[in-house]
């Protein structure tokens, strides 16, 4: 992207120079009282109201001494009519003749006074009998045309300008408004729903010691007045059963969660998750819960059970369909992997050309089976229950059969939408299944779970019998929105840092300089090594690693007990 300007940019700098000169403040201070929106002003409509509109100029018609134009806000367009001669009562004729027909541009914010009328062809216009520039667009919006067949022309359309820019998106594309409109209704729903059941919404660290509740990579970085690693969440599990333990019978939260993985249409490392934990109740019972919840919120949003996703009809009517993971597998396969051991787990992934590795456990060789042979089949929301212990390390055994866990997940679209427990509250037992997932992470699996002996604490003093479940915002609103990306349901969703024609790089100070050019050497250096041979002071130090990081050229990485810095590429 360049930063030369173009012509018209720099007309529109020329503009604003002369309403400056006319004593026009192109960006004013002051409050403008707006007291009506153009939806709400059509939809009630009264002859001859006095009306005062403010929003962005998107059309404009000069003919003459007389000139029609439209204001579009947030509830959408309004047709707006200017007179020279209702504007201008006096000689001086400057503001319509020079400020309106010249100075003004497409983009601009404009405050309007007026009164209500019909024109001949019954379309409701204001007829302006003040206005005042509230903003000057000094960059022109692209405005997309429809033509008499309505085709768009100049669309606004490719995915990465429009993500980078959605602040223009939302201005010429309406529909991806409407589009974040529905998930704010759609979290609103959810919560009414928790509300109404006397749950509690509270909040939990995002920051945490250690990242628990979920198998996943976690960003790290570097707390400097503690001296410790600190993670940003990949769940906020734990700290919610904590809250089971002190006291409460059901509580939830609406929560930003990080995971350093893949990104891919369904994937963000940064999403929304909304977690909830109720006491006194198991698996079972959550499964009728979301079944109810999810079709309330489709009836609030939507108006319907029955929603178009792609080229296909989902329906979220109760109840679900149930199913076991062995039998699906089984039933997709022709295969029971119910009694096998690892070995002969392995030898079934081959013959399914199943893609592994020797770090895969029993947990993850059957979860590689499910993805690749299963989960894509399951369009209508299907509930996969009971998976293998090795899965699950959170989650209760199988009151029947012990080699499996009182868990499920929503599968819907051939995506996993939620993911329930009944919840493990024996400590003994907690503790082994972490030690599992150490001697996991010590084979090389880097989403094993860490230990988290304060939440095993917690457990001792004693958690009742809990059911849990996680739900994923993002995908339920691609769901009732009928987006086949995450990316669509995300204001600013997380992409590669934009590259400007002529831009300079990051200007460094000589400790930053010194501490890079020792690391470059190397690529990648251990923080403590890094900074013994720096040789500087505490406070350089600090001021010095953490500057690189801000300007985006070294990374801090947790590799077993310690902290690696590296060389961004």
């Amino acid at each position: 992207m360049s930063q030369e300007l173009s012509e018209i940019e720099l007309q529109r700098r020329e503009s604003l120079n002369k309403l400056r000169s006319l004593g026009i403040e192109p960006y004013p201070a002051a409050l403008y009282p707006v007291d009506a929106l153009s939806a709400a002003t059509k939809e009630n409509y009264t002859e001859g109201k006095q009306v005062c509109l403010a929003g962005r100029l998107m059309r404009k018609k000069v003919q003459g001494k007389a000139s029609f134009g439209e204001i579009q806000d947030s509830e959408g367009r309004i047709q707006v009519y200017f007179n020279r001669d209702e504007i201008c009562l006096g000689d001086d004729k400057s503001m319509y003749n020079d400020v309106f027909k010249k100075l003004l541009d497409l983009g601009d914010f404009l405050g309007v006074k007026g009164e209500l009328f019909k024109t001949q062809v019954g379309e409701i216009t204001v007829l302006v009998k003040e206005f005042e520039l509230l903003s000057k667009s000094i960059k022109p919006l692209p405005l997309p045309k429809v033509d008499a067949e309505g085709i768009v022309h100049d669309a606004f359309s490719n995915p990465e300008t429009r993500y980078r820019q959605r602040y223009v998106d939302l201005v010429v594309n309406p529909s991806v408004k409407e589009t974040f409109i529905k998930r704010s209704k759609i979290i609103s729903s959810m919560r009414q729903f928790l509300n109404s059941k006397e749950y509690i919404e509270v909040e939990t660290p995002i920051l945490q010691p250690i990242p628990g509740g979920a198998a996943a990579r976690p960003f790290v970085t570097h707390h400097n007045a503690l001296d410790t690693p600190l993670y940003l969440r990949i769940a906020n599990e734990l700290y919610l059963k904590r809250l089971i333990v002190g006291g409460f019978d059901g509580v939830y939260e609406f929560a930003k969660d990080f995971r350093n993985e893949g990104m891919d249409r369904t994937h963000n490392p940064e999403f929304t998750q909304m977690e909830i934990y109720v006491a006194y109740k198991d698996y079972l019972w959550m499964m009728d819960f979301v079944e109810e919840m999810l079709e309330k919120i489709c009836i609030d949003v939507l108006g319907t059970t029955t929603i178009q996703v792609g080229e296909k009809e989902v329906s979220f009517k109760r109840p679900f369909k149930r199913i076991s993971m062995i039998d699906s597998i089984q039933e997709h396969t022709g295969i029971d992997i119910g009694n096998m051991d690892l070995s002969e787990l392995k030898e079934t992934c081959k013959k399914l050309e199943v893609e592994i590795d020797d770090s895969m456990g029993k947990g993850k060789l059957i979860d590689e089976i499910f993805g690749e042979k299963c989960e894509s089949s399951y369009i209508q929301p299907t509930f996969i229950t009971d998976y293998p212990v090795e899965m699950s390390p959170l989650c209760k055994k199988h009151r029947s059969n012990p080699e499996l866990t009182e868990r499920f997940e929503l599968m819907i679209n051939g995506k996993e939408l939620a993911n329930a427990y009944t919840e493990l509250n024996d400590p003994i037992d907690q503790k082994e299944r972490f030690e599992e997932q150490a001697m996991l992470s010590e084979k090389g699996d880097d989403e094993a779970m860490f230990i988290d002996l304060d939440f095993v604490r917690s457990l001792e003093y004693g958690m009742p019998p809990t059911s849990g479940m996680g739900i994923g915002i993002d995908r339920l609103v691609m769901l009732l929105t009928n987006q086949q990306s995450i990316q669509e349901v995300l204001f600013f969703p997380q992409m590669k840092p934009e590259k400007f024609v002529g831009q300079k790089g990051p200007e460094l100070s000589e400790n930053e300089k010194y501490i890079f050019n020792i690391l470059s050497k190397e690529g990648s250096m251990d923080l403590i090594s890094l900074k013994e041979a720096s040789g500087l002071s505490n406070k350089q130090w600090d001021k010095g690693i953490k500057g690189l990081g801000k300007h985006g050229l070294t990374k801090v990485i947790k590799t077993g007990d310690s902290l690696l810095v590296e060389v961004v590429e």
